[in-house]
């Protein structure tokens, strides 16, 4: 019998992850990893166009470059059943009705390229979107994000008509990648229904800014096969076999098979760059307040997700590091400052801060928010500092967790999975204390990438259902975090305060005022 294989892949924010699982045994056998060319544009495009303050653009020719190196070296010579894709979201982009990306055409133009979901600037959109309202508002607490695809489309039609009038598609790049590797348009129901706020009943909304439902598809339930493989691609890879694509799925979502949560009574946090906390129910609940969605077939079929999550989680770290560095890499001063702040008790550091550093996502969806730092004194260190985001990265979780409980979701379980809860565990003990909750940890490596494979076999008929999928290739251990009761009573001190300065109405005002001033290089 022929060996065969599974590929899942992972579209982060700076790269792309795949990983290669034999059908048979279920065992990961290989893993490849490539950075974007172009990274994440935020201060010029590749041509050396400036870009304005709030702009977060990626280029999609790098996330062909991914594809092709990555299903190479994996792929080449083997019989592949089929490909899975998880995809950053929402990242929208416009093209031709054949799907070439318009930035071909416009090399110069920024509304031309991909719109990373950190794009900042096409808040005051959604803010327009939230005031006029409509039922379409009603699963995802009457608010739309700057964030999400309807913005953004208004930003293009707003500010560069001209272009938005050759716009034939505006599509999720998960989407897009796709379109590309299976030769089919075929839209997946979790970006559409969480980003584009479709539903089954209604299609997609209304009225947000002229021939926007003709520049979308209609959607299919994660798990649909998209199509095979096509031959140019085949003769690009050397990928051999049936080599089904699935229809791509949220990145943060599509980890949950990997983790084995595919029945109710689990909430899972996927703590990456940006940090997503997702709750399954076979029965659908009423939103709980805060929370941003919830959406039926969009994660995992035949099941409610609700979707909540913090704007910024890794990136918050990440920037602390990049400025202030400890050490020749990024890597060795991460370290530096995990051993030392772990030397520090709860408290001891007299810091609390509020971990608003790329906006708010829940429950207020405004990226025009911004991070604060409460207590600095002469006596502050960078150790202190750190340790201070850490928490507040810990405090954003539990308030999350807290809206769900009171939106009467029980919450049985709490996972936490992906880069940082694998790779930190001071992070995850100081969640595990802050939350007063066990912590389980799938001990799986590459959990997303995996996660996307099962996509890819459920769409291929490789496995019957969800549950055969995450018994074969998921996680088959779990790393727990108990909760220490001496620092549970320090944090709940400073969590109290951190729930004063996120509910202070006029602190957020000053931030809105901080975030709109001009400057001399963009007088008002």
């Amino acid at each position: 019998m022929t060996d065969t294989f599974l590929i899942g892949l992972d579209y982060g924010s700076e790269s792309a992850r795949g990983v290669l699982i034999d059908t048979a045994s279920g065992q990961q056998i290989g893993s490849h990893t490539h950075r974007y060319r172009h990274g994440i544009m935020t201060q010029q495009l590749p041509g050396g166009g400036a870009l304005p303050r709030g702009w977060a653009l990626q280029n999609a020719a790098d996330y062909l470059e991914a594809a092709q190196h990555i299903l190479s070296k994996l792929g080449s010579g083997r019989n592949i059943d089929s490909i899975g894709l998880g995809f950053t979201a929402s990242s929208p982009l416009p093209t031709t009705l054949t799907g070439q990306p318009l930035s071909e055409l416009y090399p110069d133009d920024p509304h031309a390229y991909v719109k990373l979901w950190k794009h900042a600037a096409a808040q005051k959109f959604a803010d327009d979107i939230n005031v006029r309202g409509g039922s379409y508002l009603d699963n995802f607490g009457g608010k739309v994000s700057g964030e999400w695809l309807l913005a953004k489309a208004v930003q293009i039609a707003d500010e560069a008509p001209k272009l938005w009038s050759e716009t034939a598609r505006f599509i999720e790049a998960g989407d897009w990648l796709v379109w590309q590797l299976s030769g089919q348009e075929r839209r997946s129901l979790g970006f559409a229904a969480y980003k584009a706020q479709y539903s089954e009943s209604d299609g997609y909304p209304k009225g947000i800014t002229d021939g926007l439902e003709q520049r979308l598809a209609p959607p299919h339930p994660v798990g649909s096969p998209a199509g095979d493989l096509t031959k140019a691609w085949r003769i690009e890879t050397g990928i051999q076999g049936k080599a089904t694509v699935a229809v791509a799925v949220i990145d943060s979502h599509v980890a949950l098979p990997a983790t084995g949560t595919v029945r109710t009574g689990s909430l899972v946090g996927a703590l990456g760059t940006s940090a997503a906390y997702l709750f399954l129910s076979e029965r659908f609940h009423a939103l709980p307040r805060g929370i941003e969605g919830v959406a039926y077939n969009g994660s995992i079929r035949g099941l409610w997700c609700y979707e909540s999550g913090q704007a910024s989680f890794g990136d918050t770290l990440a920037w602390f590091v990049r400025n202030f560095p400890r050490a020749g890499s990024a890597d060795e001063s991460f370290k530096l400052y995990n051993f030392e702040a772990a030397m520090l008790a709860p408290g001891e550091n007299r810091l609390v801060a509020l971990d608003w550093w790329n906006g708010n996502r829940v429950p207020l969806a405004d990226s025009r928010l911004s991070g604060v730092l409460m207590g600095l004194s002469m006596d502050t260190t960078s150790v202190g500092i750190y340790r201070a985001l850490m928490e507040s990265l810990c405090f954003g979780a539990r308030s999350i967790c807290d809206l769900f409980t009171a939106g009467d979701i029980a919450v049985e379980r709490v996972l936490m999975t992906s880069g940082l809860a694998q790779n930190n565990p001071l992070l995850l003990q100081i969640m595990a204390d802050v939350m007063n909750r066990p912590i389980d940890v799938p001990e799986i490596g590459n959990p997303t990438a995996v996660g996307a494979a099962i996509h890819g076999a459920f769409a291929a008929g490789v496995v019957s259902s969800y549950e055969e999928g995450a018994a074969r290739f998921g996680a088959k251990s779990y790393r727990h975090y108990s909760p220490e009761r001496r620092h549970v009573r320090v944090y709940e001190t400073l969590f109290q305060l951190y729930r004063e300065m996120s509910n202070s109405v006029r602190a957020r005002a000053a931030m809105h005022t901080l975030s709109g001033m001009p400057t001399a290089e963009n007088p008002a």
